[in-house]
């Protein structure tokens, strides 16, 4: 098998197989995501091509936020039954055909079901929790800045698509960009075909950064329901506190990142006449900032207190929120308000996780953050459809937008309630 070769030929250069899973892990996220954040750019010409409100857009794009996090559980017991390229080789080939019957949509309810429910369900299945899931698997070193470098890409991908499916939209049709994102998520199934393995047992290694000599042996096959050892994973969380505020936080972390800016952000500044190109670069120029944000981020998560890098990461956001509304949306103001908030985009993910690791083990982290998880998106799904309803009744983004900043200030404030870890973490 190629993933065998490739092993061997890594192996002859010293780099563990563990880099060549981060990088097939990267690619996936990253176009996934895109698809994710690739309707963000389609509202408009949907609303000129057929008649429908930003609020019943919306409504679709809430539907798909509310099921990528729903998902993330369940997607975590999943690869642990079925294994790591199984699930993800899956949900690649839900989306792919969800969006190919797209093309050949006319109604609403056609909208909410392809983009809303079959897209959430299928990019669920690859959210944050994959990359989680090869971090803790594949290394034992080195676990924060992996993370990082993979929230990075899932983050990145939903920004840094946007100018170019914005400008195949805007010279062509909506439906050329969205061919461009099945092509995209066909490539990155066949890179997890041909290399991604479930663990590093099945290539007779140990995780990177293990000093140990035999390979660690698979678990026994995990036989108990899907349901069951999801729903009992967030009974046993849920009767703590410190679940509650990372619940909370992610919470508003979605409502002030997926569902307000990557949603809205584009048709906001198309009503103080931007362009929708431009538009879209300024999200793409966070998606750069973000990846050097998150990176940066796992790289401090393995290093000092995580509840203070979210004091911090929270009340920047909130204040660059705050801040928007009086940038005039001039070229400068806009610039300065892409680096700052770019920077911060997903910055909170690192952390979060590694609490969740600290505080629920490393067995029970991956559903355990499963949950947190579909609490950032259950925040996403508020404020996208929140900001749609602010759009079409009060024919303004701007109340949105305050209270995401508000919120954000709120979060930074409660995540101090969390207790300190007694163990000390050591830099890897």
């Amino acid at each position: 098998m190629i993933s065998g070769w490739l092993s061997t030929v890594l192996a002859r250069r010293n780099i563990h197989y563990g880099w060549a899973m981060i990088a097939v892990t990267f690619v996936t996220a990253l176009v996934s995501a895109a698809a994710v954040g690739a309707p963000g750019v389609f509202i408009v010409p949907l609303q000129k091509e057929f008649g429908w409100s930003t609020a019943e857009i919306s409504s679709a794009m809430s539907i798909r936020f509310v099921l990528f996090g729903l998902m993330a559980p369940f997607a975590a017991a999943l690869m642990n039954r079925y294994g790591l390229r199984n699930v993800t080789l899956t949900a690649l080939v839900v989306v792919v055909a969800s969006l190919l019957l797209s093309l050949w949509m006319t109604q609403v309810w056609q909208l909410m079901a392809l983009w809303g429910v079959a897209v959430g369900i299928g990019t669920g299945m690859t959210a944050l929790v994959l990359g989680a899931t090869v971090a803790t698997r594949w290394f034992s070193a080195r676990r924060g800045l992996v993370i990082g470098i993979l929230t990075a890409s899932a983050a990145t991908g939903q920004l840094i698509f946007l100018p170019i499916l914005a400008s195949i939209t805007e010279h062509s049709d909506w439906r050329w960009a969205l061919a461009l994102m099945c092509v995209m998520l066909a490539v990155a199934a066949l890179g997890v075909l041909l290399v991604m393995r479930d663990r590093p047992s099945d290539l007779d290694l140990r995780p990177y950064g293990d000093t140990g000599t035999a390979p660690i042996a698979a678990p026994p096959p995990n036989n108990a329901p899907i349901m069951a050892a999801a729903l009992g994973a967030l009974r046993d969380a849920a009767q703590t506190r410190v679940f509650w505020i990372l619940f909370a936080t992610f919470f508003i972390c979605g409502a002030s990142t997926n569902g307000l800016v990557q949603v809205h952000l584009i048709p906001m500044c198309l009503d103080f006449g931007i362009p929708q190109i431009q538009a879209a670069g300024l999200l793409a120029a966070m998606g750069v900032f973000d990846f050097v944000g998150t990176i940066a981020s796992g790289w401090l998560s393995d290093r000092y207190d995580n509840r203070y890098l979210l004091f911090w990461y929270y009340g920047l956001r909130g204040l660059s929120l705050l801040a928007l509304p009086f940038s005039d949306f001039s070229f400068y103001g806009l610039s300065l308000f892409a680096m700052f908030y770019g920077l911060d985009w997903i910055a909170t993910v690192p952390p979060t996780v590694r609490l969740t690791a600290s505080k629920f083990g490393p067995e029970r982290a991956g559903l355990v953050f499963g949950w947190i998880f579909a609490g950032h998106q259950l925040g996403a799904a508020t404020a996208a459809f929140g900001a749609g309803l602010s759009r079409t009744v009060l024919l303004s983004y701007l109340p949105a937008f305050f209270a995401a900043g508000a919120l954000c200030i709120v979060a930074a404030i409660i995540v101090l309630m969390i207790s300190r870890d007694k163990k000390v973490v050591a830099a890897a």
